[in-house]
C-alpha cells in the first residue's frame, strides 16, 4: 500500500485554481444563470434600487439566481442562503464570490413578490415555446400545506366569550369583597394586581372579538389572519390550499395558485383560466377529482367553452336508491318538467328551496305513486316517497355523466393520479415543503410559486444538460 494522502495546509498554489473548474458544465447552477440571463426581468416588474446614497446595491439578476438556487436545493430561509454564499462553491461561482447578508436578500423578496410569481410563468412560456408542453390533457389538484403558526393559538369566537363572562363574573366578585371591606380600612385604596390583570386580559379579548366581528368570521390566528383551519390527513389545524394543473405530456405544472379556501369545489374554472393565462389555450380535455365537484363550476366552465371531466361523487343521502334506481337512471322530461322514474312513474314537481348557503336554487320532485310501488323499498325509505332534487345547474351535471359513460373518457379521468399527485409527492417528501415558512396569503403564494418554478426548472436543466433546450440571452 501506498503512502497516505494527507492535507498539507502549508502549500502555496503557484496558479491557485478558478471556480470555473469547481462547476461542473452541466451544473444546475450553469442553467440557472443561463435561465436568468435569457429573462427581461424590467418586463417581469423586478425593482432596481435608484439610490445614490450607500454603497451600489446588488443587482437584480444576482439576487434572483441566488434565490432559485437556493429553493432548488431546498434552501428557503434568507439567513441559511446568505451562509450558503460563503460556504457552497456552487454559489460561490454563480454570484462571483459576493456575499449578500440576510437583510438584503429578504428585501428582494419583500419588495419583487409579484414579480418572484411571474417568474414561474416566464418558465411556462419557455416550456411552451420549445413545443415541451402539450395542450391535450391537464390535470388539476390541490393539496393542503401547513400554515407558520401554532394552531392552539387560534382565536375562536365561543371560547372567547365564554372566558369574557368569567373574567366580568370574578372582578364583580372582587369588587364587591374591595367595597365590604372599604369603609373598615384607612389609607390610600389601590385596585388589587390580579384585578389590573383581569382588566388588561378583558381589554385583549374585547378587542380579539371585535376583530372577528370585523372579518365575520368565527376564528382567526392573530399573527396570521389568512391561515384557515383546515382537514390535513386525520388532523385539523391552520393551513392553506395550494393548487396545481399538470400537463400530462411533459409533467410540467402549467398553473399554479394558493387559496384559503377550505374546499376544492371553486377552483376548476379559476384555475383553467390560470392555464390560459399562462399558455394563451387550455388543453383538450381537463381532468379532476370529486373534491372539484360543483354544478356551478360545471356549467360556467361549459359556458366558457372548457371542456372538462370531474368525478361525481354518489348521492349524499343514504336513504336514496342504489343501483337500478340511482338518480342517473331517473329521466327528466322537460316539456312536462317531470322525472319519470325506472318503472315509469312521475316525480312530480314539489318545490324551491336554496342550497350551499343560498347561492343557488334547488328544485323538489317527489313521487306520488310509492304506496302503490311493489319497489318502493328498493327506491326509498323516505315516508313520504322518493325525492330528487334538480339544481338549477343540473343540465350541466347530466351532459357530465353522458360524457364519462364513453370508455375513452373514462380511462382519461382514471390518468388523473398519475399526472398530478406525484407532483405534490416531489414537493412534500422531496422539497420538504411540507410548512410553509412565511405568513399571509400573498407572501404564501409566492413561495408556493418559487417552489413550482424550482419543480419545473429541474425538468427543464435535464433537457439543457443534453443540448435539448438552448436559451437565448434577453
Amino acid at each position: 500500500m501506498g503512502k497516505e494522502i494527507c492535507v498539507n495546509y502549508d502549500q502555496i498554489f503557484l496558479l491557485p485554481p478558478s471556480p470555473e473548474d469547481w462547476v461542473p458544465k452541466d451544473h444546475p447552477a450553469r442553467f440557472i444563470r443561463d435561465f436568468v440571463e435569457s429573462l427581461d426581468l424590467r418586463s417581469l416588474g423586478f425593482k432596481e434600487s435608484d439610490s445614490l446614497d450607500g454603497r451600489p446595491p446588488y443587482s437584480v439578476d444576482m439576487l434572483l439566481k441566488i434565490w432559485l438556487y437556493g429553493y432548488m436545493n431546498k434552501i428557503r430561509s434568507s439567513r441559511k442562503l446568505e451562509g450558503a454564499c460563503l460556504e457552497s462553491m456552487s454559489l460561490i461561482w454563480l454570484t462571483g464570490a459576493h456575499y449578500p447578508d440576510h437583510n438584503t436578500l429578504w428585501r428582494f423578496w419583500s419588495v419583487n413578490r409579484g414579480a418572484l410569481r411571474a417568474v414561474f410563468r416566464q418558465v411556462v412560456y419557455v416550456a411552451l415555446k420549445a413545443d415541451l408542453v402539450g395542450l391535450v390533457l391537464h390535470a388539476i389538484d390541490g393539496t393542503k400545506i401547513g400554515a407558520d403558526v401554532s394552531s392552539g393559538k387560534v382565536w375562536r369566537r365561543g371560547e372567547l366569550g365564554q372566558i369574557l363572562t368569567a373574567l366580568d363574573a370574578s372582578i364583580e366578585e372582587v369588587m364587591e369583597q374591595i367595597g365590604k371591606t372599604e369603609g373598615m380600612e384607612s389609607g390610600e385604596s389601590r385596585l388589587p394586581v390580579e384585578i389590573q390583570d383581569s382588566q388588561r386580559r378583558r381589554e385583549k379579548i374585547k378587542e380579539a372579538l371585535a376583530e372577528l366581528d370585523r372579518v365575520d368570521r368565527d376564528y382567526l390566528h392573530p399573527y396570521d389572519g389568512d391561515a384557515r383551519l383546515m382537514k390535513r390527513g386525520d388532523n385539523l389545524g391552520l393551513a392553506y390550499n395550494a393548487q396545481v394543473a399538470v400537463d400530462s405530456e411533459s409533467g410540467l405544472i402549467v398553473a399554479e395558485t394558493v387559496v384559503n379556501d377550505e374546499a376544492d369545489n371553486r377552483q376548476l374554472v379559476p384555475m383553467i383560466e390560470e392555464v390560459k393565462s399562462n399558455l394563451s389555450a387550455v388543453a383538450q380535455e381537463t381532468v379532476a377529482d370529486a373534491g372539484y365537484y360543483s354544478p356551478g363550476q360545471l356549467a360556467e366552465a361549459e359556458t366558457k367553452g372548457f371542456s372538462v371531466m370531474v368525478s361525481i361523487p354518489g348521492e349524499p343521502d343514504k336513504r336514496w336508491g342504489k343501483g337500478e334506481f340511482q338518480k342517473s337512471n331517473f329521466i327528466y322530461d322537460k316539456e312536462r318538467d317531470v322525472y319519470v322514474c325506472p318503472m315509469g312513474q312521475n316525480l312530480t314537481y314539489d318545490k324551491t328551496s336554496r342550497k350551499s348557503h343560498g347561492r343557488y336554487n334547488i328544485h323538489l320532485y317527489r313521487c306520488c305513486h310509492y304506496k302503490e310501488c311493489p319497489r318502493r323499498c328498493e327506491c326509498s325509505h323516505r315516508r313520504g316517497g322518493r325525492r330528487i332534487e334538480r339544481g338549477e345547474h343540473e343540465s350541466a351535471v347530466e351532459h357530465q355523466r353522458k360524457k364519462q359513460k364513453e370508455p375513452f373518457k373514462r380511462e382519461l379521468l382514471r390518468k388523473r393520479k398519475s399526472i398530478v399527485e406525484h407532483i405534490f409527492a416531489q414537493i412534500k417528501q422531496h422539497q420538504g415543503l411540507r410548512r410553509f415558512s412565511l405568513r399571509g396569503l400573498e407572501n404564501v403564494r409566492t413561495q408556493w410559486s418559487m417552489v413550482c418554478t424550482v419543480i419545473n426548472l429541474g425538468k427543464l436543466h435535464k433537457l439543457w444538460a443534453t443540448g435539448s433546450l438552448v436559451l437565448e440571452a434577453s
